[in-house]
């Protein structure tokens, strides 16, 4: 694999690297979505300290298969509280990003993986690195909520 993205979508090779978050276009601001899937699992926040812990328990709307939101465009019709992350909502959301998602690492000034799809070229590779949701969610609609506590797990890293 090349170092350089493989240009699928139009979009500067490694804009990234050259642009702050808040001057993306939405179309580069999308694409450093890595396809996870993280963001979509459910989270349990301890109020008095703030800690968060990830569980597999799986937003209604998202595919285990591809770890993709089934209805993003209209995804506030059925989950009216899903979070939409913008350069001006990063700060106020980035307790509850998954450490290895782009938004968080571009924000630290970190770069990303090397299994990023920008990266890598490939969509899949997120998945073949072992650091995604893929195929370990249960839908919420399986799980009572005073259950989640049951279905913590650490990140996939």
């Amino acid at each position: 694999m090349s170092d350089d993205p493989i240009d699928r979508s139009g979009l500067a090779p490694r804009f990234w690297e050259r642009k702050r978050l808040d001057r993306m276009t939405r179309a580069e601001w999308e694409a450093l979505c890595d396809g996870c899937g993280k963001c979509c699992l459910n989270k349990l926040e301890d109020a008095d300290t703030g800690e968060v812990w990830l569980t597999r328990v799986a937003c209604r709307l998202f595919d285990d298969g591809s770890c993709r939101c089934t209805q993003y465009p209209i995804r506030h019709r059925f989950v009216p509280d899903c979070i939409v992350l913008t350069p001006d909502t990063l700060d106020d959301h980035m307790h509850w990003l998954p450490q290895t998602c782009a938004y968080r690492l571009l924000h630290e000034g970190r770069p990303l993986y090397h299994w990023h799809p920008l990266i890598s070229g490939d969509p899949e590779s997120v998945h073949r690195a072992g650091v995604s949701a893929h195929g370990m969610t249960v839908p919420e609609f399986e799980v009572d909520e005073d259950d989640w506590e049951d279905f913590i797990i650490e990140e996939p890293v």
